[in-house]
């Protein structure tokens, strides 16, 4: 769910989806230490998009995290965004401390895009940092009075539940009752994946009647996430676009998969398999 970048696209810097090869390998590399701030910003996307793993790729990016030349009037740090996200889907492990350490940044963006790609690299080296940042918008286990915006709290949940961080469910919990939705549904996300419990699943699934379709377009991306397979048939009846309810049934198909013992279809798996079919 996102505060936000895409669940469901991969998108350019400049809002392509398409196949844009235009670059090789070793010029996005060299790039990577452009004078031409935009040719770097670029590079760090396309070497992600396309997950080059090259061990000169995964280290340019590395070193991309403490760039201080790209800097927007507000006090962002572009570069340091693209490259953390691109760490995350090229899968090496060595990124991890790296992007620890972005978890300090001053831009809400970067620490957003470092948690994210924390959580693609899996290593449960980064949950004591990732309840650090959680806490800052609590009080002992409560929220805060008066609301924090401060850190990208549905990326940290939505992290927190996929590296199974059970010890940390006390914190997770008071999130349900944010004044952000997105916030509420990823702690709800979160606290199924933790606690295997019913409760937090139906939650999500009655967000799916909701009257926002981008909030409909989340939970959808959080139920396929987390596999729950009794959201099966309102994940196919919901009002959004059929491609992202084909998404959300592939995700809940994966986990029937994953967690079936013998070679053969469970009939979960088939009921899901029956429902995309309806949407093609």
């Amino acid at each position: 769910m996102n505060s936000s970048p895409q669940k469901f696209e991969d998108l350019s810097p400049t809002g392509n989806s398409g196949d844009d090869e235009s670059l090789t390998v070793e010029q996005a590399i060299a790039n990577l230490e452009s004078a031409d701030l935009g040719l770097r910003f670029y590079a760090a996307w396309w070497l992600g998009r396309f997950r080059i793993c090259e061990a000169a790729a995964v280290t340019g990016l590395i070193k991309a995290l403490e760039d201080e030349a790209d800097r927007t009037p507000e006090g962002g740090y572009p570069l340091r965004r693209n490259a953390a996200r691109a760490l995350g889907k090229l899968g090496d492990r060595q990124a991890v401390s790296p992007l620890i350490a972005c978890l300090d940044c001053s831009d809400f963006y970067v620490r957003e895009a470092a948690v994210q790609s924390l959580e693609m690299l899996g290593d449960p080296v980064c949950i004591p940092a990732l309840i650090e940042l959680l806490q800052v918008g609590l009080q002992g286990e409560q929220l805060i009075s008066k609301p924090d915006l401060s850190q990208p709290y549905e990326a940290i949940l939505e992290a927190l539940g996929a590296l199974r961080a059970t010890e940390c469910i006390p914190l997770v919990k008071p999130f349900l009752e944010h004044p952000i939705e997105l916030v509420q549904y990823a702690a709800a996300r979160a606290m199924y994946q933790l606690t295997q419990e019913p409760v937090y699943g139906e939650r999500l699934v009655k967000a799916l009647a909701g009257d926002k379709l981008q909030l409909r377009r989340a939970v959808l991306a959080d139920l396929g996430a987390i596999g729950y397979l009794p959201a099966a048939d309102a994940i196919a009846e919901t009002l959004a676009e059929n491609s992202l309810k084909l998404i959300s049934l592939k995700g809940l198909l994966e986990h029937q998969v994953k967690h079936t013992a013998t070679s053969t279809l469970s009939a979960g798996a088939i009921k899901v398999i029956n429902l995309m079919d309806s949407l093609l």
